[in-house]
């Protein structure tokens, strides 16, 4: 039997033998209405709330529709006036849910022998697996330096933050690799560190509203703020939700969290408040002047359990509320679904919820891209393909790296995996602190567990997953977006996407250089997961300079580089005659050099001892071998082009363009 238990993606150690996993090369909406499948049944009960079901009609039901044993039918989703029509073409529309009274089997073969009915649903549940989390209590907090010391903002903790700035500390792993992050710093000083239009959906547990590091980065429903406590101010179906909304029909129908963490987690990654003198830095978390990139709450699980309804509205609600970027920490067991198709077969009304967000529903969100973009954990059943709907061929998919810049021992790798980014690996040397996991928010109500054994209640704790390394790309994601309305600039969806997943960094070269890694004394082969982790490591600056139209560099560190400038000036770049090469000293001090570049054989030389990421300006004549005007009519044109330059030690064996 498949397993079809949906989980929040923190770590566990998993075992069994790896099955391939097909993953075709559909895009969502391509497939036909999954009632042309035969049978009307898309899952069975196992694991599902045997209280309630889901069904999707052929067309709307009067009413006066009834069914024995069926109560309160009500339309699953929520409609928003003026997008009826959308929600039609994507078959919203249609789907009902129903509490139940009596046998499950009985009232489900009468919902299916009904003409009316297209499809009928279990409402699986959804669970919670939590990975120990503990507060950066003691000698962590004491030994934390400055924001200074690491640059860019004055929070707190944002030296023990190796996912943002990993800068080779011991302390936190005796095999950490500087650069083994999501290189965002210098984005941050240079380009962009975020923008309030642009918000971020966290469909998990709740997000703790009122936290210190969160609640100015908050989305906020002004219409339900500035109401009636009680009433459904604005009319959309949801009371109070002034910060998202609760799907769960738990905790009284408004966001709670009481000792659950996991969804206050993945929002301080994604965007918890930069530069507040407090706490951690979060990816689009903004630079201290209320420019952070929002965070929506859509609970779609209530202490560590939930079902598919909540998450489909969820989905939903984010999309008709404004989110740009949905960040989904939860998915099936890998192996599940082995095709999209499987998947699409069994998902019913959370699948047509997506393809709403990414197609029309999720249109006009932001002034940047025609459409959501949906980011979801890889999962951790270290198995070598990604868990759905993550695996699905039109969604991003992450997997995990620790600071050691290697596969962390849980992640899924392989198809379906199309990129991956910071998750956090507990076990690696020295043990004695929780640095090597990944630290962001949680809410004080939480016993978290200290690396003693004791608890202890806090605002920050360490968690590790593809549940973490998800909101990574979420923010970066966020920030890109940011970015491209600063310049003005649109994309189209799929073209946004392919930039997002090609912003990356070669894991191979240095998986293949360290071969095995040592983890609480087992040894790992690393060989397996060679060409299976994506295209590699996120990197903001590359997505950035993408975004900005300019390609990226790669010079690798303590060598000599000459880098083709074929790309900026033509295949004439090695006759050219240059007449300046202009890099300030700010950024000289990131890369590690002191003079500055020069142009050798046409070609820029640069020789960077530390990791960073610069852009270097490089001026020409174009045409001639001297500048014209003047008594010189025969010289040619000043021409001037910006390199962006990424300092790593590895590079990759296509000579480095990104």
């Amino acid at each position: 039997m498949r397993k079809t238990v949906l989980k929040p993606l923190l770590a566990i150690l998993a075992a069994g033998a790896a099955i391939s996993c097909a993953k075709e090369a559909k895009t969502l909406g391509e497939y036909s209405d999954p009632g042309a499948y035969s049978g009307k049944f898309v899952n069975t009960k196992a694991g599902a709330d045997h209280s309630s079901i889901l069904f999707k009609a052929v067309a709307e039901l009067e009413d006066n529709f009834a069914v024995e044993g069926l109560n309160d039918i009500h339309k699953l989703f929520v409609s928003v006036p003026g997008r009826e029509e959308i929600e039609a073409e994507y078959g919203l529309d249609r789907w009902y849910e129903a509490s139940v009274e009596g046998s499950i089997d009985e009232v489900s073969q009468a919902l299916a022998a009904l003409p009316q009915v297209a499809l009928v649903e279990f409402d699986t549940r959804i669970h919670t697996e939590a990975e120990p989390c503990g507060a950066p209590a003691g000698k962590e907090v004491s030994s934390a330096r400055s924001a200074s010391e690491t640059a860019v903002f004055n929070d707190k903790y944002l030296d023990l933050q190796w996912g943002l700035i990993n800068t080779g500390d011991k302390s936190v792993s005796t095999t950490a690799y500087a650069g083994a992050d999501i290189n965002v710093k210098d984005v941050w000083t240079k380009m962009t560190a975020g923008d309030p239009d642009i918000i971020i959906a966290i469909c998990d547990e709740g997000v703790k509203y009122t936290h210190p590091d969160l609640k100015d980065n908050m989305w906020t429903n002004t219409a339900e703020l500035n109401g009636v406590e009680g009433v459904d101010d604005d009319g959309n179906g949801y009371v109070d939700d002034i910060y998202g909304a609760n799907f769960t029909g738990m905790g009284g129908g408004v966001i709670c969290w009481n000792k659950h963490a996991h969804g206050t987690h993945c929002a301080g990654i994604a965007a918890a408040v930069n530069n507040n003198g407090t706490g951690i830095c979060g990816v689009a978390g903004g630079s201290g002047k209320g420019d952070g990139c929002r965070i929506m709450s859509c609970q779609i699980m209530y202490g560590g359990t939930g079902s598919v309804a909540p998450a489909a509205k969820g989905i939903k609600y984010a999309a008709d509320n404004g989110a740009s970027v949905i960040s989904c920490s939860f998915g099936y067991a890998a192996g599940a679904f082995s095709t999209d198709n499987e998947y699409i077969r069994y998902a019913g009304a959370e699948y047509d919820a997506l393809r709403y967000f990414e197609g029309d529903g999720g249109a006009g969100n932001n002034p940047v891209v025609d459409g959501g973009i949906a980011i979801f954990a890889s999962g951790n059943d270290g198995e070598a393909y990604a868990c759905y709907p993550g695996a699905l061929a039109d969604v991003i998919s992450v997997s995990a790296f620790g600071p050691d810049f290697l596969p962390t021992y849980y992640t899924n790798y392989g198809p379906g995996c199309n990129i991956a980014a910071p998750g956090g690996e507990a076990y690696h040397l020295p043990w004695t602190t929780y640095k090597a996991m990944i630290l962001s928010t949680v809410p004080n109500e939480l016993e978290s567990q200290t690396f003693d054994g004791k608890t202890a209640k806090a605002e920050y704790g360490y968690m590790q997953g593809t549940s973490m390394a998800c909101p990574f790309v979420s923010g970066v994601t966020a920030l890109a977006l940011s970015y491209a309305k600063k310049l003005g600039k649109t994309f189209d969806q799929q073209k946004f996407k392919e930039m997002i997943v090609t912003s990356a960094n070669d894991m191979d070269s240095y998986i293949n250089k360290v071969g095995t890694k040592t983890l609480y004394g087992q040894t790992v082969d690393l060989k397996k997961y060679l060409h299976q982790m994506g295209t590699g490591s996120i990197d903001t600056w590359v997505l950035m300079t993408k975004v900005e139209g300019i390609p990226s560099l790669v010079a690798e560190i303590d060598k000599d580089n000459y880098l083709s400038l074929d790309t900026y000036f033509g295949t004439s770049s090695k006759v050219l005659t240059y007449l300046s090469v202009e890099i300030s000293d700010e950024d000289k001090k990131e890369i590690g050099i002191t003079g500055n570049p020069t142009i050798k054989y046409g070609k820029l030389q640069l020789h960077p001892t530390k990791p960073g990421s610069v852009k270097i300006k490089v001026t020409a004549v174009g045409g001639g071998d001297a500048l014209g005007g003047g008594n010189n009519p025969t010289g040619g044109m000043e021409v001037s082009q910006e390199i962006s330059i990424v300092a790593r030690y590895v590079k990759s064996a296509n000579g480095g363009w990104m």
